[in-house]
């Protein structure tokens, strides 16, 4: 098979000639360099050849992966929703682009994928459900490059899909989070601390939520929208099945709200108040908070309250394990923090064994003191 080495490349020195014909059938060699090993260059010169042989090779585009992406971004638009094309953008800006983003897309070779997932791992140490859509991502992305016939293969097919690797979520008892919200009781932010404890709601939804759906009557709140993570834009949640959801509220955190909704009403009146969003959490100007500044809040007064350190979305894991210590039903648990389905839920594995000790204690009681 015509594959060489070339002794002047550092790295992945071996490449290969395909024999091919041009229009007029003219002899053409294709020359495709970057493969690692001999074995690897022979083996993409096979599945080319075989390529060549069925009528099916394509010249491949020298067009860089930063350059592809922005098409295939483009592209989705029409697909999927602003919440899913701003994950899209988040991953492919931060933790795609600064590793792959200056390589061609022909050039692509599952050994780089892999290091590239590695590295997110062991270095960024993003979580390793992020570190699959990374993968999943660009495996859809060179899935439309192959489609579109700049490229013969998909790199992506033949690396690592990265393991999910379960973490131990981190929450607050009973105790730590009655003393964060009484250090965080007179600051402005406090309604969003104590609605992400007691609903389970994620920060987007909370800083999204409108007083009109609000419904004291019903004690219920309506998830109908959600501020983006740069707090630029609200981001519609109902299009989709998982984002049609109502939270029961208890009747201490609907006093709250009154309270709240009191402020706004007063704050509405003012000179000051130049923006009508009609937000349950905003500035006092009427303004989005932005997600940074509530977690900067967030982190100020944890230290004041000289509790756990957690991140505001470990308020939503500390909703969960309440109400699973509770024993409430875990798929009545997932349906109101809006989890597509309760497979969710095996990442508060950890609290099992005890609950399962308190059914059995249960269990005994009722059977062996039974007459």
């Amino acid at each position: 098979m015509p594959v060489y080495k070339d002794p002047l490349a550092k790295k992945n020195p071996w490449y290969y000639h395909l024999d091919t014909k041009d229009e007029r059938g003219k002899r053409k060699l294709i020359k495709k360099r970057g493969f690692k090993t001999k074995t690897e260059a022979q083996k993409v010169l096979v599945e080319a050849q075989a390529l060549y042989n069925k009528g099916e090779y394509v010249k491949e585009s020298k067009m860089l992966y930063q350059e592809f992406i922005k098409q295939y971004l483009e592209s989705k638009k029409i697909s999927v929703s602003k919440r899913t094309l701003e994950t899209y953008t988040w991953l492919i800006e931060k933790h795609i682009l600064p590793y792959i983003g200056s390589v061609e897309i022909s050039k692509l070779q599952p050994q780089t994928l892999n290091s590239l997932y590695n590295k997110l791992i062991s270095e960024v140490r993003l979580a390793s459900e992020n570190v699959q859509k990374v993968h999943t991502l660009i495996k859809n992305s060179l899935d439309m490059a192959v489609e579109w016939g700049l490229i013969n293969k998909n790199a992506a097919l033949h690396a690592s899909r990265p393991k999910a690797q379960q973490k131990k979520v981190e929450v607050w008892d009973i105790h730590e989070s009655q003393l964060f919200l009484k250090a965080a009781r007179e600051d402005r932010c406090y309604i969003a601390f104590m609605l992400g404890i007691t609903t389970g709601m994620r920060q987007g939804e909370i800083l999204g939520l409108k007083w009109e759906n609000v419904d004291f009557d019903r004690g219920m709140i309506y998830v109908c929208q959600t501020l983006s993570h740069d707090g630029k834009e609200f981001l519609d949640t109902t299009k989709t099945k998982a984002g049609q959801r109502s939270v029961a509220v208890d009747e201490s955190t609907l006093i709250e709200l009154r309270k709240a909704y009191n402020r706004y009403l007063k704050e509405k009146e003012t000179d000051e108040f130049v923006t009508d969003n009609g937000l349950v959490v905003s500035t006092s100007v009427g303004t989005p908070v932005l997600p940074t500044n509530l977690v900067r809040t967030f982190k100020r007064l944890i230290k004041q309250a000289e509790v756990k350190d957690l991140r505001f979305h470990d308020l939503r894991h500390t909703h969960c394990t309440m109400l699973l210590k509770m024993d409430e039903h875990p798929k009545k648990v997932a349906e109101r923090v809006g989890h597509k389905d309760s497979r969710m839920m095996d990442r508060y594995s950890h609290i099992l064994p005890n609950m399962q000790k308190e059914t059995a204690n249960k269990f005994g009681n009722m059977f062996y003191q039974a007459k």
